[in-house]
């Protein structure tokens, strides 16, 4: 028998990724494209029944960094196990190309330090095949994923591959150290690189320590490498993160002037700080102005806080600098759960003092500290954390700590919301979500393996603001879904996906939008050389289709693997 479409999803709620109302219809798939959507009589060689479900284009996930993961993995989860079909790696300006061979180690480092993945992981798992940044594309070329794959050129490796000792030293660049930055991002775009990324951020490090060394790069290198990136693409943009506080007015000054001077979109991070908790409202009138001024330039935001999860199992606890725990650091969690068990232990090392380095401070600030619970709260009241707990219950802080983390087998994990939570709730990030111009981002899927699993908030987003939120206003669901869709799509120029209409790649997900929920997130030890990594499990997508291939079914990796690298496209139109 001859089918008329490869698959027929029939009966579902469409959600276009428009942000226009919902309509019921069937959608047909042919040759990896939307061939038809409205009342379908044919058949399809695979159908799924979507009654009862929403049916929505697959996210877009503009901040990863998968520049590792993606060399040795087919699966770049935990992103693609939450409805995400395309991401976006290389951001704040770190990754792995271009590279010499005797900078391997500090790249690592680099990488260890600012995006948290262990360096015997990274050791272990990349390959080094290649140099420059086209041949690590073509690496990537060479590999299948269950999603599709694009990257930007990063900073940092740019001005330590040109400049050596004195780039990773953050020296001022020569004349001659800008042409060579800037020859090397032209390259890169014409590769396929989809932009430039770049870190100004201080809280950015090293493993050892160090400011990485794109801080405080000079405006006439970043300048130069933006007219380079403009000039050889078509649809590129920038993206940074850096600090603010007293310095944003001179800041934002120079977005404006790369963004002006090379005519290319810029996105930096918007998020509300605890120390400076109005900052991110007087950024955003800055962006906001500059729109209006002809300047592209968004806020890129979250659907939740930023934050910290601590654990008996994971890479940071609040007793991580206290004596006793040192004893027992370098045992495996099987053989570290009968010590923590023992009540002699318990009682000697919820009375020791840690370090004071700011680490442990904020690892022990328990009014800023709750149980995540399962299924896990991200917008906990303040009357739920640590503090007020323990003086309910008369205990010490410590010992309710301890307490939670014991839970689940030893396996109990405390959140430690660090941004967009000044206020104890979520209602900046509501604000946030609402502006015309910023996008939903900085999940930091692939970083921070041991520390948070931020890249689920695309579920997250979905089901919290538009039907779980209880602390205040929500969302229509037909602008998330843009949100996560559409919108990211045009912000880089990627007209082919995020929408669902007839001719255009089926990406898609078919979401039971009821039974949509997160699980708390666990460890698991699948990271080359045993390395740990937090992934959450999610229950609600019936099915998640790459070019019309379903990659994800019922929570499960079908083994399907039609997600390829892409390339931007050049000036030259290659």
């Amino acid at each position: 028998m001859r089918y008329e479409y490869d698959l027929i999803i029939r009966g579902g709620t469409i959600v276009d990724g428009t942000g226009g109302e919902l309509f019921d219809a069937d959608l047909a798939v042919r040759d990896g494209n939307i061939a038809r959507i409205g009342q379908i009589s044919g058949a399809g060689e695979r159908e799924i029944d979507a009654r009862d479900r929403l049916v929505m284009p697959g996210f877009v996930d503009i901040h990863t960094h998968y520049d590792a993961q993606a060399t040795w993995a087919n699966h770049l989860t935990p992103s693609s196990s939450n409805g995400v079909t395309t991401v976006l790696m290389g951001n704040c300006g770190v990754g792995f190309a271009p590279v010499r061979p005797h900078d391997h180690e500090r790249l690592i480092s680099l990488m260890e330090g600012v995006e948290d993945i262990p360096e015997v992981v990274l050791s272990e798992g990349l390959s080094w095949a290649w140099e420059s940044f086209p041949e690590y594309l073509h690496a990537l070329s060479t590999r299948h994923f269950d999603v599709d794959v694009a990257a930007q050129v990063p900073h940092a490796p740019l001005r330590v591959y040109v400049m050596g000792e004195r780039g990773a030293n953050r020296e001022p660049a020569t004349a001659k150290d800008i042409a060579a930055m800037a020859a090397l991002a032209r390259e890169g775009v014409q590769a396929g690189a989809f932009g430039f990324s770049t870190s100004r951020l201080l809280q950015h490090r090293t493993a050892h320590g160090e400011p990485v060394p794109s801080y405080g790069a000079a405006a006439e290198e970043l300048q130069a490498i933006a007219l380079a990136v403009s000039e050889a693409g078509r649809h590129c943009w920038i993206q940074l993160v850096a600090d603010y506080a007293e310095a944003q007015a001179s800041e934002f000054e120079l977005y404006r002037l790369l963004t002006k001077s090379s005519g290319l979109p810029l996105t930096l991070s918007l998020l509300q700080r605890e120390s400076h908790p109005d900052e991110w409202r007087q950024l955003l009138d800055r962006i906001e102005l500059a729109n209006e001024q002809g300047l592209r330039i968004t806020g890129q935001t979250r659907g939740r806080p930023t934050s910290t999860l601590m654990g008996f199992e994971l890479s940071f606890n609040p007793f991580d600098e206290c004596v006793s725990w040192q004893q027992i650091a370098d045992l495996s969690f099987d053989d570290r759960l009968p010590v923590l068990q023992d009540p002699e232990f318990r009682a000697r090392i919820i009375s020791e003092s840690p370090t004071t380095s700011r680490y442990a401070v904020r690892r022990r600030h328990w009014e800023r500290i709750f149980r995540l619970g399962n299924p896990p709260n991200y917008e906990p009241t303040l009357s739920e954390s640590v503090a007020c707990q323990a003086e309910q219950r008369g205990m010490t802080p410590e010992a309710v700590a301890y307490e939670w983390m014991m839970e689940q087998g030893g396996r109990g994990i405390l959140y430690r919301p660090t941004t967009n939570y000044a206020a104890g709730s979520m209602d900046a990030v509501y604000d946030m979500l609402r502006h015309p111009h910023t996008l939903i981002g900085l999940g930091d899927g692939g970083a921070h393996v041991g520390v948070m699993c931020d890249a689920t908030d695309m579920t997250h987003a979905l089901t919290h603001w538009t039907r779980d939120r209880s602390r205040g206003g929500r969302l229509e669901i037909a602008d998330v879904v843009r949100r996560l869709t559409s919108a990211n799509a045009a912000a880089l120029g990627l007209s082919d996906r995020g929408i669902l209409r007839q001719g255009l790649r089926a990406d898609i997900n078919v979401v039971n939008y009821d039974e949509l929920k997160l699980h708390a997130p666990a460890i698991h030890y699948d990271l080359p050389a045993g390395g740990k990594r937090l992934l959450q499990r999610v229950d609600g997508y019936d099915a998640t289709l790459v070019a019309g291939q379903a990659v994800w079914t019922d929570g499960d990796a079908t083994g399907a693997l039609p997600g390829r690298l892409l390339r931007s496209r050049s000036r030259t139109g290659k």
